[in-house]
């Protein structure tokens, strides 16, 4: 079979050796002669995968003591409103940057008061607000460090006067990150992590416990840090799944590797973009994220021949979101830089 560069946004793709890790589970879990997808949550092995699992991502991100990790159900989007649920008393403070964070908004509104601190929406989204302050009366602050429809990415972090809680679903363990800074960190493990299905959520736990409502039991993170995050049946397989990557990231170098394998994949890129004359970025050169690049054709009739000319080179998954058309390149963790020379190539050429 010819080799598929695969830029998709997500479900993203994934080292070989964890899908052969994974395909090996689903066969014979653990020596235990049953297949990953039916043994019992419960069960010793699949306890271990559970603590193998955060002991490495602990390891990996340098996650402090006082923190917990969470497997949760239900996507980043149900963070949204959890996230309210469990902080939110007098007033949540957000960074408007792009879909996810305004879902954010909005879903927090179901709750209480939300103020919104910042927000690039005048421009489409296509850069990441400066200079905004964050109020001293609110609850926490809310942000997204990475856009994956816009393609603009947080390149640092606010020292914020209160709790920070940070929505990291399409970059997490793709740059060092201090865990202290923030009370929450939550995301979606499709991006970086594994495949679709569980989301991993880093706590602080004195944060927790202050707000004056009754709280739901499967919203509440008490109730999943006191059930050990198996108040009810975790996601099995994309847990298993998610430890077979962060071995796999841990063995090629941990965060630091991934930085660095980040930062030539997107300067790749980027530098043909800037001096390609058919095509333009679509946001500010000092926003772009290193995860997802988004660029334009200047001459749109030529979108036709430039889309044959990606597919027959084997690549997949460059259609810009309809939000913001034109092209965008997700360039997470797994995918080799080999595959980003090869979408390059085809840019050159097709400029010739």
């Amino acid at each position: 079979m010819s080799k598929v560069h695969n830029f998709s946004a997500g479900p993203s793709i994934l080292p070989k050796e964890v899908i052969d890790a994974c395909v090996e589970g689903i066969q014979n879990f653990s020596g235990t002669g049953l297949s990953v997808l039916e043994v019992s949550h419960r069960g010793k092995e699949f306890i271990a995968v559970v603590e193998e699992a955060q002991a490495t991502l602990k390891e990996l991100m340098g996650i402090p003591e006082g923190y917990e990790i969470l497997f949760l159900g239900g996507g980043a989007s149900m963070q949204f409103l959890m996230v309210a649920y469990n902080l939110l008393e007098t007033k949540g403070a957000y960074l408007k940057t792009g879909v996810w964070a305004s879902n954010a908004i909005k879903e927090a509104k179901y709750i209480g008061n939300v103020e919104v601190v910042a927000s690039s929406e005048d421009k489409n989204f296509s850069y990441i607000p400066k200079n905004y302050t964050i109020p001293s009366d609110a609850d926490y602050f809310h942000c997204a460090s990475n856009n994956t429809i816009y393609g603009s990415q947080m390149q640092s972090f606010p020292d914020s006067p209160v709790t920070m809680v940070c929505d990291m679903s399409s970059d997490i363990l793709s740059k060092r990150v201090d865990v202290s800074k923030f009370g929450l960190i939550y995301a979606g493990a499709q991006k970086n992590m594994g495949p679709a299905g569980v989301t991993v959520v880093i706590v602080r736990k004195d944060i927790l416990g202050k707000v004056s409502r009754q709280i739901p039991s499967m919203m509440n993170y008490k109730v999943h840090i006191d059930k050990e995050t198996m108040f009810n049946t975790p996601p099995v397989f994309p847990i298993f799944a998610m430890l077979q990557n962060l071995k796999w990231v841990k063995k090629v170098g941990g965060v630091a590797e991934m930085q660095k394998r980040a930062a030539a994949r997107a300067n790749l890129l980027y530098d043909e973009i800037d001096n390609n004359p058919l095509f333009q970025g679509t946001v500010e050169t000092g926003d772009r994220s290193q995860m997802n690049a988004c660029f334009l054709l200047k001459d749109t009739a030529l979108e036709e021949k430039f889309n044959a000319a990606w597919k027959a080179a084997g690549i997949s998954g460059i259609k810009g979101h309809r939000l913001v058309g034109g092209y965008r390149a997700s360039m997470y963790n797994a995918l080799p830089i080999e595959s980003v020379e090869a979408l390059v190539n085809v840019m050159r050429n097709f400029n010739k």
